[in-house]
């Protein structure tokens, strides 16, 4: 489960909110303030349909920071994430799995050659593109109430306080009329931060006004440019620890003094250190230097960029290589199908030729 953002400006609380994900999975809760616009059911499907997500599929890094552990799994299923599900049956992940292959195989030799995956990861991490581009058209139109083709800051925020449970009719009339409105603390926080990004979003000539284009932008910065360069901003004001607005590896992988408690929390803190180191030099570091600028980060974080996604694949077929072809077969890739679909197989090798 990925949480809302709640725009952290420390290392220590970025890597708190981590572990609260990890241990109580909770959803997040309602503002401690409660103002007399409140409602009592605000509607979470509308919040989820308007609010930038802190989860994109088939990019490396989340919004706050931390790596996406579901990375590889996203841009070898692409929108077949779904049917690998820890309770599907697993004969028929078994199937999937192998039919996967096949597609993956495109030259049909019975074997994934490292150009084969990576033609493979740009063509998954399309399909996400192409998903949230979908899903915008619905977001758009729930904040575009006169259907003019432009969103005004106040009409998305009107829509953004109705989903955190404020009385919509009683905000509009407020914004309509320049009155204050009385928001708790916290969602105050949330709205500078989403107003700061919205004219980020807002494309030259500068107008105040979001076309369905860069509302897309908003809700995905990975979709544009300009916007992914925004979100390695905020990443690395996040992070940088010295404001030379650079990391080193001890500021990428740095935990805040006693926030492990027990063993089980020890154990996460070491788990996250080390991949986080290894992704640090082996990955993000393009020049190995020991330090990574924006520009690197931002090369990182583009999902577009082919050369990430070689570099990705041959990662990947590196984890089931067993017999160190740099090359995948297909008993390699059911053995190791945790890696690739987070399900298990059980039998993975039963009846393989004869189903494929």
């Amino acid at each position: 489960m990925h949480g809302r953002r709640v725009w952290q400006r420390s290392h220590g609380m970025l890597y708190l909110a981590f572990l609260a994900l990890i241990y109580t999975m909770a959803t997040q809760a309602r503002p401690a303030n409660m103002s007399s616009l409140k409602d009592k059911n605000p509607s979470s499907k509308e919040e989820n349909e308007i609010l930038p997500p802190d989860h994109l599929n088939g990019v490396k890094m989340e919004m706050d920071g931390h790596l996406n552990k579901d990375f590889h799994q996203e841009v070898f299923l692409g929108k077949d994430m779904e049917e690998f599900e820890e309770d599907s049956e697993p004969r028929k992940n078994r199937k999937k799995l192998i039919e996967i292959f096949s597609k993956v195989d495109f030259n049909g030799d019975q074997s994934i050659s490292a150009k084969e995956m990576q033609r493979w990861i740009m063509e998954k991490t399309e399909e996400h593109f192409q998903e949230a581009v979908k899903e915008n058209k619905l977001s758009f139109r729930a904040v575009d109430p006169d259907g003019d083709g432009h969103v005004t800051w106040d009409e998305y925020r009107v829509k953004f306080l109705a989903s955190k449970g404020f009385n919509e009719k009683e905000v509009a009339e407020k914004l309509k009329n320049n009155e204050e409105l009385k928001v708790d603390e916290e969602t105050q926080e949330v709205l500078e931060s989403l107003k700061d990004r919205w004219f980020q979003a807002d494309n030259p000539p500068a107008d105040q006004l979001l076309n369905e284009e860069e509302f897309l932008s908003f809700l995905h910065p990975e979709h544009s440019r300009g916007m992914l360069k925004y979100m390695v901003k905020e990443i690395v004001r996040d992070l940088d620890q010295d404001g030379d607005k650079k990391l080193t590896l001890s500021e990428f992988i740095s935990l805040p003094m006693g926030t492990v408690e027990n063993q089980q929390a020890q154990d996460v803190d070491d788990d996250w250190v080390r991949e986080r180191k290894k992704e640090f030099q082996e990955v993000i570091d393009a020049n190995q230097d020991g330090i990574v600028t924006m520009e690197e980060l931002e090369e990182y974080m583009d999902p577009m960029n082919e050369y990430n996604a070689l570099n990705e694949a041959k990662q990947m077929i590196a984890v089931a290589d067993e017999n160190q072809n740099h090359n995948l077969e297909l008993e390699e890739i059911l053995k190791y199908s945790e890696y690739f679909t987070g399900s298990k197989l059980m039998d993975y090798a039963r009846n393989v030729h004869e189903e494929f």
